[in-house]
C-alpha cells in the first residue's frame, strides 16, 4: 500500500532529538527519537557535544527513512526546530571548536553586565526586543573571547543548535528570525544582525549566518547524508523555527490571530502570545521574539513548573507517585491559612529576571501536611504564571490559552492555572510539538499547501474548555503574600 507524500520535522531538544513524518492532514505516520548526554563540567555550566547531536539526528533520520520505505511514503521536504540560544563555535573549516554552551548555561553574568554597559538596556530592548540574558548566545561569544582566547582566535562562525544541524545536512550556514532573535543581536524590525550592537562589543557581523524566512529552503540534503540515512538526494531542507515558535506553529498560534496563545506546564512554565507588531515590555521582563509565521510573539518563562513537582517527589518523598501527590493536593480545601509556595528553585526568568531568587514555603504550621505542601506548590506555579501574564496583558490581545505540557493533563492543576490567569484555557484534542511544527513549516516547500497560512488554517487544533478554579479569599491572600516578598516586579496577578 502506498501512502501519500509526507514532510519531515526534526526537533533538536535538550534531552534528545525527535523526528516525525506528517501527511498533509497533519497526522503522524512515523516517528523516531534518540537521546544524548547533558554535560555539566562545572557548577552553572551546561553543555552538549554537537557531534552527539549529529550522530543522534542521522540515526533518527535513518530509522524514519526505513519506516517510510516500508509504508511507501515519500518525504518531500525536511523542516528543522531546536533548543534556542546555544552557541556552536566553528573554525574556518566548519569544524567544532569546543562543546556548545546551552540555553540554561549561567556562566556569562560578567559578559551580560558588559553588554549592558556598552549598550544601554532600554536601547537594547528597543532594538532586539530583550535585555541581555545569561542564557542567550551573544554573551557566550564574549565569554569565549574572555576565557578561552585560543579558541576565540580560531572562531570563524557561530551557529544556533538547529542551524548547525542544517549545516551538517546541507553544507549551508543559515538561520531564521524566530531562533536568531534569541541570540541577543538581531534587530527585530529589520530582521537582520544589528551592526551597531555588535560594533559596540567589537564583534564582526560575519560571525553570524544569513537570516532567511522560516519557511525558506536553505539547501538540499547532501549526497553523502542521503546515502547514510536512506533519504532522497536533494531533499529540500527548510530553515524551520526555534522550539517555542515551532510548537506555536503546530498549535496554530499566529500573529494573524492574536487572541489565541498557549500556556505550557512543562519542566518550566511558558506563556506564548502572538503579536502582529514588535511590542516589547520596556523593562524586558518578558521576551519578545520573531515568530516563524512572519510576525512576533511574547514569551514569558517561569523556570520551575512541573519541574517543581518533580523536585518535591524526588527530593522529599521519592516513594510517592505523582498521582498521589496531585490527589492529596486536590483534597486540601482552599483556606486563608494554607501555606504559600514560591517556586524559585532555579532562580527566575519572567518577570523578575533574577537568577539568585530562591524558593520557599511560607506560613507553615503544625496543622499542615504533605497535601498542603503539594497544593501550595501547584498554586505557586500558577501564581508565577499569572505574575508573568500581568506584564504581558497590556501588550497582547490574548483571550484564550491552549494548554500543553505534562502538568496540563491534570484537571485540578490546570484549573488553578486557568483561575490565576483569568482567561479562557482550553486543552487541545491532541498535543503537537516542535517537531510537528517544523514539518508544517516544510509543507509549502513540499507543495502540500500554497503557503504557511493555508497549512496552519487547515491543521488548526480544537480545544476543550477547562473550568477555572479560584479560591476566595484564600486566592487573594496568596497573591498578596506572593508579591509582597519580591516587590521589585510591578506585575501583579489579578482575577477577573
Amino acid at each position: 500500500m502506498t501512502h501519500p507524500p509526507v514532510t519531515l520535522g526534526l526537533d533538536l531538544g535538550t534531552s534528545g532529538v525527535k523526528v516525525v513524518a506528517l501527511n498533509a492532514q497533519g497526522q503522524v505516520v512515523a516517528h523516531s527519537t534518540r537521546t544524548y548526554p547533558l554535560l555539566t563540567p562545572r557548577a552553572g555550566w551546561t553543555e552538549q557535544r554537537p557531534q552527539d547531536w549529529k550522530d543522534a539526528s542521522l540515526d533518527a533520520l535513518r530509522e524514519i527513512a526505513g519506516h517510510l520505505q516500508v509504508l511507501g511514503a515519500v518525504p518531500l521536504a525536511l523542516g528543522l526546530s531546536g533548543q534556542m540560544h546555544g552557541a556552536v563555535f566553528l573554525d574556518a573549516q566548519g569544524d567544532v571548536i569546543r562543546p556548545a554552551p546551552l540555553w540554561n548555561d549561567q556562566r556569562t553574568a560578567a559578559q551580560v553586565e558588559r553588554i549592558e554597559r556598552a549598550v544601554p538596556r532600554a536601547d537594547l530592548i528597543a532594538r532586539t526586543g530583550n535585555r541581555a540574558v545569561t542564557g542567550f548566545q551573544l554573551p557566550k561569544i564574549l565569554w569565549l573571547r574572555d576565557e578561552e582566547p585560543a579558541a576565540f582566535a580560531r572562531l570563524a562562525h557561530v551557529l544556533l543548535p538547529k542551524d548547525y544541524l542544517g549545516y551538517v545536512l546541507t553544507g549551508v550556514m543559515a538561520t531564521e528570525p524566530s531562533d536568531a532573535s534569541g541570540v541577543g543581536a538581531l534587530h527585530l524590525s529589520r530582521r537582520a544582525w544589528d551592526t551597531e550592537v555588535l560594533d559596540a562589543l567589537n564583534l564582526p557581523a560575519h560571525l553570524f549566518p544569513e537570516v532567511v524566512k522560516s519557511s525558506d529552503v536553505t539547501g538540499v540534503l547532501r549526497a553523502d547524508v542521503a546515502a547514510l540515512t536512506g533519504l532522497p538526494t536533494n531533499l529540500p531542507v527548510v530553515a524551520g523555527g526555534g522550539d517555542n515558535a515551532a510548537a506555536g506553529i503546530a498549535l496554530g498560534l499566529s500573529s494573524a490571530r492574536p487572541d489565541l496563545g498557549s500556556v505550557s506546564l512543562g519542566t518550566s512554565g511558558v506563556l506564548f502570545a502572538p503579536l502582529a507588531q514588535a511590542t516589547p515590555d520596556p523593562e524586558g521582563r518578558v521576551h519578545l521574539f520573531a515568530h516563524a509565521d512572519g510576525g512576533y510573539h511574547l514569551l514569558g518563562v517561569t523556570l520551575s513548573c512541573a519541574g517543581a513537582l518533580q523536585w518535591l517527589r524526588d527530593k522529599v518523598c521519592p516513594e510517592v507517585s505523582f498521582e498521589t501527590l496531585l490527589a492529596e493536593a486536590q483534597q486540601v480545601p482552599a483556606e486563608p491559612g494554607n501555606p504559600v509556595f514560591l517556586p524559585y528553585l532555579a532562580g527566575e526568568r519572567s518577570p523578575h529576571m533574577d537568577p539568585d531568587l530562591r524558593g520557599a514555603w511560607l506560613g507553615l504550621s503544625l496543622a499542615h501536611g504533605r497535601g498542603h505542601l503539594s497544593r501550595a506548590l501547584l498554586e505557586g506555579t500558577a501564581f508565577a504564571l499569572a505574575d508573568t501574564y500581568g506584564v504581558m496583558r497590556p501588550l497582547t490581545q490574548v483571550t484564550t490559552f491552549l494548554a500543553t505540557g505534562g502538568g496540563a493533563r491534570n484537571d485540578f492543576w490546570l484549573g488553578l492555572v486557568a483561575g490565576a490567569l483569568g482567561r479562557h484555557v482550553e486543552r487541545p484534542a491532541h498535543e503537537p510539538g516542535a517537531a510537528d511544527g517544523a514539518a508544517i513549516l516544510a509543507m509549502p516547500a513540499a507543495g502540500l499547501y500554497p503557503d504557511l497560512t493555508s497549512a496552519m488554517q487547515a491543521l488548526r487544533t480544537v480545544g476543550t474548555p477547562v473550568a477555572p478554579l479560584q479560591s476566595v479569599p484564600a486566592y487573594h491572600h496568596h497573591i498578596a503574600a506572593f508579591t509582597q516578598l519580591y516587590p521589585r516586579t510591578t506585575a501583579t496577578a489579578k482575577t477577573n
